[in-house]
């Protein structure tokens, strides 16, 4: 089987963003093995969330603050660190 990739554009940052995914998701796959349960709790949004819907939930909300990052201000990468901070405050309160 022939595996042709040559249709996307698969540049470093795309490959570190794809690769960075991966391996968040293997580190609580991980975690939930050394500790299963997840750790649910109830946060300011009132509604039970386990480690892997907080996963979610800052991975969602990275990705429409970089996309309104991008179109409001332009490609640059504070984005990131703002994204980064979201994630931060999600697992810490929701």
């Amino acid at each position: 089987m022939n595996l042709d990739f040559s249709w996307m554009a698969w540049t470093w940052p795309t490959a570190a963003f794809f690769g960075t995914i991966l391996l968040l998701l293997c580190g609580m796959a991980a975690w939930e093995y050394v500790s299963p349960g997840g750790n649910p709790r109830i946060g300011i949004l009132r509604f039970e969330t386990t480690r892997g819907d907080r996963l979610f939930l800052s991975l969602l909300g990275s990705a429409f603050i970089h996309l309104a990052w991008l179109g409001l201000v332009g490609p640059n990468l504070w984005a990131l660190a703002l994204s980064v901070v979201y994630a931060v405050g999600v697992f810490r309160y929701v």
